[in-house]
């Protein structure tokens, strides 16, 4: 019983319940934003650290296997649910490694979020720390759920609180119908979810997932769960077609919480997608793999070419992160197929890509999304066109953010090198697989890969030159200064992570092997190799030092120095740059956000339904302007309005507002759920 009371399951519900009597203290002064972010939000960083340090904990201590003996440390059943299905709770090395990226990245939002809501925002702070709280306790339970009832219940927690964060100010009708389309869509794939988890049963009507595991099910059952639970996890990721949401909710949300749901609540599809695949579905079919990797790659490429042609800083990140995601399923896909036809080795590498890359996203894109946070604070601004010149009146938010930017552009030695760099090995071994037609499939994957990592490069220059380059493109930029201290620390936090992951690679691998091996997916072998050294499948082949990039970087920089000053010291003289004739330089003269997306729009013009207007003799003043819209949400999505309104408009005669005649539909409904079932 001891050792049960100081398992990292017990400490990590405890930090879940904590969080929520955090959320709670805020109605005790629900209008008092001064005791929500001097006293309730720091709170809740601090135990966001605890959070991440007992993921820690329970992800080192895994074990290879889950022998009966030693997954009673890791499970625990609450006498609270239904009367026959009580919640079951579990800690593995799965869910471990993503309560490390809920925890860690939390702390940072937290912090920032300390002194970024300071203000008054639309909903009283009490309550707004209420939801954000819960929104945290959620997304916990859902890493620990161990039967459908409580991972359900918990998801549709996760996805109400952030509905109410996203409708945070709910004064303007366009955040309200952003928020709307989120909370469609969320419960759409919500459904997938609880539909595939009715096929898992099998017939058993056990919903625990220890009686999903042991379920026998057909070839055709196993691959209706597979895909009903890659649509629902599909639509909280963003994945194209569902993707309409993703654009709309984020920009509309504070970017705390633009944070918390781009870089932490996104993952949690892709645990529940790997939940499914590799741990409840026995079997696995090679070719299924193929789904996530189509889907994946065209979201991929189209996540980030409309990113290269936004102008609101917001909406760029928010396509960023579709195809960010889209990198994910992709990987994913690869570990199915590699796992299908028996390549344990390189099923593991694709499985680890996924892993790092979503620890990598977490850190990275919550730190551009408070970076943006903090420009729009100081600036009121989030379109692109009136921003620029920044870096000489935000320096703190300027270099920070610029960590993030390379990290997310995939250079080395940041993170996001890395979790690429092991994806493109895995496609490039993909050669290997004993089926001619994969293997004329996957290498050209590759080629989409590198492809939409050279546009991340271009889309994140954009992004930064843009913003805190050049010259100030409004008057009123002059006004603009760093944020205070907890968003400093925040900034901090989440950079210094960045750094971190990208520099210990070796050794952040050796923790994420643990998934592998629990999963019984494979493992990559990576004794007698030195610890600055990172080797995926062997040292002939390829490896990586990012130490040695680092070394090399600092080096240049250095000797640059030094040879400035010794051959041109006081030999330089400063003037004004070159005007090419036209007379002094000014802000109208720099390239655009518009102008910088331009060659996008023309390379990929089929991608989007674009609209122009074109000047006329009659026009008092002459301008010509682009629309970019989704020819998705044309051509998917808004012809389902009207037919929604009629089928509404055909059944409101139901509701009459008379109890009597509720109680009766209540009833009939009773009746007919008794006769179906009995």
């Amino acid at each position: 019983m001891s050792a049960t009371l100081v398992s990292p399951l017990s400490a990590i519900l405890a930090v879940l319940c904590a969080w929520m009597l955090v959320g709670f203290a805020g109605l005790l002064r629900p209008n008092s934003a001064a005791f929500a972010s001097r006293g309730l939000f720091p709170l809740g960083a601090l135990l966001g650290l605890v959070l991440a340090g007992c993921g820690l904990w329970g992800l080192l201590t895994a074990p290879a296997q889950l022998t009966p003996a030693l997954s009673a440390m890791q499970q625990l059943t609450l006498p609270i649910g239904l009367p026959d299905l009580p919640m079951h709770l579990r800690c593995d090395a799965l869910s471990s490694v993503f309560l490390v990226l809920l925890g860690g990245a939390a702390a940072g939002i937290s912090v920032f979020g300390a002194g970024y809501f300071r203000g008054p925002q639309g909903t009283p702070a009490g309550l707004l720390c209420l939801e954000y709280h819960l929104f945290l306790a959620s997304m916990g339970f859902v890493l620990l759920a161990d039967d459908a009832y409580s991972f359900m219940v918990a998801w549709e927690t996760m996805a109400l609180s952030s509905y109410f964060l996203v409708v945070t100010d709910h004064r303007v009708e366009e955040i309200r119908k952003a928020g709307f389309l989120y909370l469609v869509i969320a419960h759409v794939g919500a459904i997938g979810i609880l539909l595939s988890f009715g096929v898992l049963q099998g017939g058993s009507w056990h919903f625990t997932f220890d009686a999903m595991r042991a379920a026998h099910l057909t070839p055709a059952g196993a691959g209706i769960a597979f895909l009903l639970a890659l649509f629902g996890f599909g639509a909280k990721a963003g994945l194209v077609p569902f993707h309409v949401w993703l654009p709309e909710a984020h920009p509309a949300a504070p970017s705390p919480v633009s944070a918390l749901m781009s870089g932490v609540m996104l993952k949690m599809a892709v645990y529940g997608m790997l939940r499914v695949s590799f741990d409840l579905l026995g079997g696995l079919a090679w070719w299924w793999g193929l789904v996530p990797i189509s889907l994946g790659m065209f979201s991929a490429l189209y996540g980030i070419v409309f990113a290269a042609a936004q102008t609101d800083m917001k909406r760029l990140l928010a396509y960023s992160s579709i195809e960010n995601l889209g990198i994910l399923f992709t990987a994913i896909g690869l570990a199915l197929v590699f796992h299908g036809v028996g390549m344990p080795t390189l099923a593991a590498l694709a499985l680890l890509a996924v892993l790092y890359h979503a620890v990598n996203h977490a850190f990275m894109k919550s730190l551009l999304f408070l970076g943006t946070g903090s420009v729009h604070h100081a600036t009121g601004e989030r379109n692109l066109g009136r921003l620029g010149g920044l870096i000489h009146r935000m320096p703190w938010v300027a270099w920070l953010t610029l960590i993030g930017a390379l990290a997310i552009a995939g250079l080395p030695p940041l993170n996001g090198f890395v979790s690429e760099w092991l994806l493109l090995q895995a496609f490039l071994f993909s050669n290997e697989v004993p089926h001619s037609f994969v293997n004329m499939l996957l290498p050209l994957g590759a080629g989409l890969i590198a492809l939409v990592a050279a546009l991340a490069g271009y889309v994140m220059v954009k992004f930064f030159g843009v913003i805190f380059l050049g010259q100030e493109r409004e008057t009123g930029l002059a006004q603009a200064r760093d944020p205070g201290f907890m968003e400093r620390a925040g900034l901090a936090w989440l950079a210094l992570v960045c750094l971190a992951l990208g520099l210990a690679p070796a050794q952040v691998i050796a923790a994420l092997t643990r998934v592998g091996e629990q999963l019984n997916v494979g493992a990559l072998e990576q004794s007698g190799t030195p610890w600055w050294l990172l080797v995926p499948i062997s040292a002939r082949q390829a490896s990586y030092a990012p130490l040695g990039f680092l070394l090399l970087i600092a080096t240049t920089v250095l000797l640059t120095m030094i040879v400035v000053r010794r051959l041109y010291h006081r030999r330089v003289s400063r003037v004004p740059p070159w005007d090419c004739g036209f007379g002094p330089l000014n802000a109208r003269m720099q390239d655009t956000a518009e102008g910088f997306g331009q060659p996008i729009r023309q390379l990929f013009e089929p991608f989007f339904a674009m609209r122009r207007h074109l000047p006329t003799p009659f026009d008092v003043a002459p301008r010509y302007h682009v629309a970019i819209g989704d020819p998705i949400w044309n051509l998917l999505y808004a012809p389902l309005k009207p037919l929604v309104l009629r089928i509404a408009g055909g059944v409101v005669w139901l509701q009459h507002g008379r109890i009597s005649q509720y109680l009766a539909y209540a009833f009939v409904t009773l009746i007919v759920l008794l006769a179906l079932v009995l």
